[in-house]
């Protein structure tokens, strides 16, 4: 199992969420902070889009379809995990499989969260960040992001995105125990390699 904070690679599908403003309730409702651990939170991610009143499966949110069940990349549009200082809201990402957010923009808290647990979040562009968005609604995008090389690689051997200084902010942001974002671990899909 990957130890937490360490990220280097992060190999796997990448699910589109054609959402901007997403908030850290939007992300895990309030009702759920009562669970005591952090195992199972993934069960209510954005549970309000995922299920009715009743507990109920809606139909069609993107990460309950077949072809992004297994998507460990979550490609969102801009200020994604807003809003309240909720940790939980890192630890319902991880828990339900997501490894690496990317987005235009993120919450503080949420992203100082997210460098402290081990959840790999990649600022880009906005023309950038559409242009992958609308290539992951395939269903079928798997992305290759390479922490030292600052790069996501596509499917399609095109050209590596630069991140930006993306990966060289959240080395910044570890503080005295950065070391361990270059550790050996690599996230193929739901397993490590």
């Amino acid at each position: 199992m990957v130890e937490r904070g360490a990220v280097r690679r992060v190999v796997g599908k990448a699910a589109p969420l054609e959402m901007d403003d997403v908030d850290t309730d939007q992300i895990i409702p309030a009702q759920f902070l009562k669970v005591l651990t952090r195992k199972g939170l993934g069960k209510y991610l954005f549970y309000r889009w995922r299920f009715d009143e009743q507990g109920r499966p809606k139909e069609g949110f993107v990460l309950d379809r077949p072809e992004f069940r297994d998507a460990v990349i979550l490609v969102a549009g801009r200020n994604f995990g807003i809003g309240s200082s909720r940790e939980n809201a890192v630890w319902a990402l991880m828990d339900f499989g997501i490894r690496c957010v990317i987005a235009s923009s993120f919450g503080d808290i949420f992203y100082t969260n997210s460098v402290k647990n081990g959840l790999l979040c990649i600022r880009l562009e906005e023309e950038v960040l559409h242009n992958l968005r609308s290539r992951a609604a395939s269903g079928s995008m798997v992305l290759d992001i390479d922490v030292e090389r600052e790069s996501i690689s596509l499917p399609d051997g095109g050209r590596p995105e630069i991140l930006a200084g993306a990966c060289r902010q959240t080395v910044a942001h570890r503080g005295p125990r950065r070391d361990r974002v270059y550790s050996e671990d690599v996230w193929r899909g739901d397993k490590e390699v």
